[in-house]
């Protein structure tokens, strides 16, 4: 591609979600013959074109990436680049690195676009949230735009439902759903509606056999994930949500196991709390229900809570199948039957 009418790519993160965008850049980008691939980070090399003439190859890149000799690139290195560019930039940041979304205004104030499924810097200070839409377009004339729908609900339409909700005058009362697929797929299989599941532990052992969970089954069981999750939407409708730490957040790692030195070890002396957690699902099953992980915000008093709930064995929560998340809207337009975003998350 050569010209000055390009769009120009940056991939920031290469490793398992950045190597699945490049696959899927390798068949996409040939249907845009004016979109070019630029420039390619990870945490300890990167690899760029320097004149904008031409495009990095989709076929070869990782090969020409590991035949680096170019340090990783930094926040500001990359902003100064992709200024430079004779067209339009757009920088996906497939990483979690807080420093990356810090950076995200300084981008944004550049015209340079961004794509990123990174829920710190969503979730994080409120002051970045309000940063990063302030330098963005409309808000700043000359700002690039911002799309992180994946940080909520991976694949599936979240963020964009719950905006043009809010954005064509409906009134959001309340949003309640499955928001993690690992806890969607583990509460599915501990407590079925039809009754019986397996222990505890024994469903944890299979969702991170399965890769569903963390290394360390503690990073998805803490809730935080969940908690950040919340705090994305609730801000898209209006709530001045500071952090996780303004709302309970339920955390599922009993408190003896909270300084095992590895996951490795959380899984060994997990099952002797299997207890625990048996308890909640008969008290659910005594009252003809079942137990599920779920958040919810109450848009009207404010209320943002995360963690176990009991729900009737008819409602859509408690039908979920496999590693399914659902989604429900509660709004003035929609009355007592809320919108449902459900799918694989």
């Amino acid at each position: 591609m050569t010209g000055s009418a390009g769009i120009y790519i940056a991939v920031i993160g290469a490793g398992g979600v950045g190597r699945h965008f490049l696959t899927q850049c390798s068949r996409l980008l040939p249907k845009f013959p004016n979109a070019a691939l630029v420039l390619i980070s990870r945490s300890n090399r990167s690899l760029r074109v320097p004149t904008f003439s031409h495009a990095l190859s989709l076929s070869t890149w990782e090969k020409d990436l590991a035949a680096s000799n170019d340090p990783a690139i930094s926040p500001s290195e990359a902003v100064d680049y992709l200024s430079s560019a004779p067209g339009k930039c757009i920088l996906v940041d497939n990483t979690s690195n807080q420093d990356i979304a810090a950076s995200y205004p300084d981008f944004l104030k550049k015209g340079i676009s961004v794509v990123t499924p990174n829920k710190k810097a969503f979730s994080s200070d409120l002051k970045l949230w309000q940063s990063i839409f302030e330098s963005a377009y409309p808000s700043h004339p000359q700002g690039g735009l911002v799309y992180h729908e994946s940080s909520v609900g991976a694949g599936l339409p979240i963020i964009s439902t719950l905006k043009d909700l809010v954005e064509t005058g409906d009134e959001v009362q309340k949003v309640e759903g499955v928001f993690s697929g690992t806890m969607s797929f583990l509460f599915n299989n501990f407590a079925p509606v039809e009754g019986k599941g397996g222990k505890w532990s024994d469903e944890v052992k299979k969702a991170k056999d399965a890769g569903y969970t963390e290394p360390d089954p503690r990073d998805d069981l803490n809730g935080a994930d969940v908690a950040r999750k919340l705090v994305i939407l609730a801000r898209i409708v209006g709530l001045q949500i500071e952090s996780t730490s303004a709302f309970p957040v339920q955390s599922l790692i009993p408190k003896e196991l909270e300084s095992c030195g590895s996951g490795d070890e959380f899984m060994e002396k997990l099952p002797a709390h299997d207890d625990e957690m048996a308890k909640v699902k008969s008290e659910a099953e005594t009252k003809g229900k079942v137990v599920r992980f779920v958040g919810s915000i109450d848009v009207a008093s404010k209320k943002v809570q995360v963690g176990l709930r009991d729900f009737d064995k008819g409602h859509p929560i408690a039908g979920l199948k496999g590693s399914d998340n659902i989604i429900s809207f509660y709004t003035k337009r929609y009355g007592q039957n809320p919108l449902i975003v459900q799918g694989a998350g």
